[in-house]
């Protein structure tokens, strides 16, 4: 499941502090600058803002964020694993800290925008104004309103539960388990609405922080939100929104190709009055409170001869995998590439198993605590196979934190947003039956008819994500520029749905409800894009990473395991941090400098081929 900020990097976690999202954990906390601050911050002026003047305050600002980190990290750290009033607070006084630091060097940044500058301190300085997500007003008492309702929408969703007849009361995560795992259409009905009940009171206040935040950006010099957020792609805005549109062209024709099949088969689970078998699927069925991925419908829509025979939960504890197991033999995939081993501190100063005697944050992180090797992950591990697989995502961050560390502080990044989450998912994509083999696990590889099975598994998570991933800020940046109004949101937001996704409302929604803000990343406002790239690069680097390792099979049947020049390739890349754009970094890797999802369709090619056999024998109508 996509979940926020997983990873703190660098500026990343220093912004997503001054917004009261913790890098590692989603909490209703939001601090903001005392006014007093917010005087002293828009008091500095600058007579002449010459070349030498940017420089300096290139390197004074580095110098502060690159400590500032630091302390951030450690108390973010602690509060997530240390649970309590006392951590809690010394979270937000530094989250304070943070809102004020970020504040003050994004508008002091703004006022170098058009100096001549190198390439280097030039990106640096675009980097410095670009990375406030939601940036302040410089009038305090509109920082101050825009911090207390993003308190408001994030405290809303964070505590928000539906309560059954019965009186039993969920949350979201138990809502959504319901989701994941009821046939009853009914029940899956009453949790998906009643999710939804509590982003209701969340439209006046997200409309008020659009126009809060649209102002903070115009401050910076940004004709809107959506302009600022679509200037951190080393493109220009309306190129870069061309670009996603031309990459969803690409895959399209598949998704059309997983949407009929899947469509087909929830027809006969549930009959026409539940699942029409023609146009947009009800977003209650799919198993997700979201509609975002299928993956736990795979038992209801899979083919009877789909099973490849064995099960990696069954085959860690056939083979006495405990947790440190588990990390250990992750950690020898990316060493079997040429890394060096993690460094002791990971071993003595992470967190592996969920501990008895105080409250943690569980979902899976990776951590870079002094921008050099204190690399961590907190997990609290299930001997499963999906947590072995997060696991080696997991390290494919500490180990990318790692391989960037010479940069200097602002570089210490990924290349762009994407490319953080997509290493980790690369590396997950090598967990083929193949390694399994190597590695001890399995005694042989399944043939080549259960890969429909394995394929479809992945499709309905990987592939059905990709619509959604899109049309979040599809929805946003059109709301940030005023193309879709207040009074047309939700209604907007199902057309979009409906566009892409070809998911609808199953029942009737009006602009009473507010069913965008039933998503965390929107009141949280984390951006969303980066996960659609995330899901088209990794599949790129995977395919080229086969390549390279000589590995002439079906590229969905590859793992670079124990390739040597895979890993040296790797490491060219993630070495550069974000210190070049990012097509200089996609070169590395795969000779190109453009995003291509050809490679998506290369690994799911038979997968498409058997669903076009299908949806055509069951005579379907494709399409919505």
């Amino acid at each position: 499941m996509i979940k926020p900020l997983k990873h703190p990097s660098k500026i990343a976690l220093l912004v997503a502090l001054s917004l009261g999202v913790s890098a590692c954990v989603s909490d209703d906390k939001q601090t903001s600058p005392t006014t007093s601050q917010q005087t002293e911050l828009t008091s500095d002026s600058i007579d002449v803002p010459t070349p030498q003047a940017a420089i300096d305050f290139i390197n004074h600002a580095e110098a502060e964020l690159a400590s500032l980190s630091i302390e951030a990290g450690r108390a973010e750290w602690i509060y997530s694993n240390f649970i309590t009033e006392d951590t809690a607070a010394l979270s937000a006084a530094m989250g304070e800290k943070v809102t004020a630091t970020s504040v003050k060097f994004a508008t002091e940044a703004a006022k170098y925008a058009d100096v001549e500058l190198d390439p280097v301190n030039k990106r640096k300085l675009n980097s410095l104004r670009s990375s406030l997500v939601l940036p302040a007003p410089l009038d305090a008492a509109k920082n101050a309103e825009l911090a207390q309702i993003s308190s408001e929408l994030n405290g809303m969703y964070g505590k928000g539960k539906y309560c059954f007849a019965d009186g039993t009361c969920m949350t979201q995560p138990e809502l959504s388990n319901v989701m994941a795992t009821s046939n009853d259409p009914a029940l899956l009905l009453e949790a998906w609405t009643g999710w939804r009940e509590i982003a209701k009171p969340m439209r006046p206040l997200f409309e008020r922080e659009i126009e809060l935040a649209n102002e903070g950006a115009r401050d910076l010099g940004f004709s809107d939100l959506s302009e600022l957020w679509r200037s951190q792609y080393d493109m220009k805005p309306d190129d870069f929104s061309a670009e996603l549109d031309r990459l969803w062209g690409q895959i399209k024709p598949l998704y059309d190709s997983l949407h009929c099949y899947v469509r087909g088969e929830l027809n006969q689970k549930y009959g026409d009055d539940v699942a029409p078998a023609q146009g947009a699927i009800p977003a209650h069925l799919l198993g997700n409170m979201w509609a975002q991925q299928w993956g736990t419908i795979y038992n209801s829509v899979a083919p009877d001869n789909a099973d490849p025979g064995y099960d990696v939960t069954e085959l860690l504890a056939q083979n006495n995998y405990d947790e440190i197991k588990m990390v250990e033999q992750a950690e020898s995939f990316f060493t079997s590439l040429g890394f060096d081993e993690l460094p002791s501190t990971f071993w003595t100063r992470s967190l592996f198993v969920q501990p008895k005697d105080r409250d943690v944050v569980c979902h899976a992180s990776a951590w870079d605590l002094d921008n050099l090797d204190d690399i961590r992950i907190k997990m609290c591990i299930q001997k499963t196979a999906e947590d072995f697989t997060v696991i080696h995502h997991e390290l494919g961050h500490n180990f990318y934190q790692r391989a960037y560390k010479h940069q200097p502080f602002i570089f210490k990044n990924s290349a762009n947003d994407g490319f953080h989450e997509a290493i980790g998912d690369t590396v997950a994509l090598s967990i083929t039956p193949k390694y399994l083999q190597k590695i001890g696990l399995l005694d042989q590889v399944p043939d080549a008819s259960k890969d429909i099975g394995l394929l479809l598994k992945q499709a309905l998570d990987k592939v059905a994500f990709m619509p959604f991933g899109l049309m979040i800020d599809q929805w946003r940046w059109q709301v940030f520029n005023g193309t879709i109004k207040p009074e047309q949101y939700n209604q907007a937001w199902w057309d979009l749905r409906e566009k892409y996704q070809g998911v609808k409302a199953p029942v009737a929604r009006t602009e009473a409800d507010f069913d965008p803000g039933a998503k965390y990343h929107v009141p949280g406002n984390v951006p969303y894009t980066r996960y659609f790239l995330a899901h088209v690069l990794q599949f790129q680097f995977h395919k080229s990473l086969c390549e390279i390792a000589g590995d002439t099979g079906p590229v969905h049947r590859c793992s670079i395991y124990g390739s040597k020049q895979a890993g040296e390739k790797l490491n060219q890349m993630l070495e550069m941090g974000a210190s070049m754009p990012w097509p200089e970094a996609l070169n590395i890797v795969t000779g190109t400098k453009e995003m291509d999802a050809q490679a998506v369709l290369d690994y799911f090619a038979p997968l498409q081929v058997w669903l076009n056999e299908q949806n055509s024998q069951a005579n379907r109508q494709c399409g919505w």
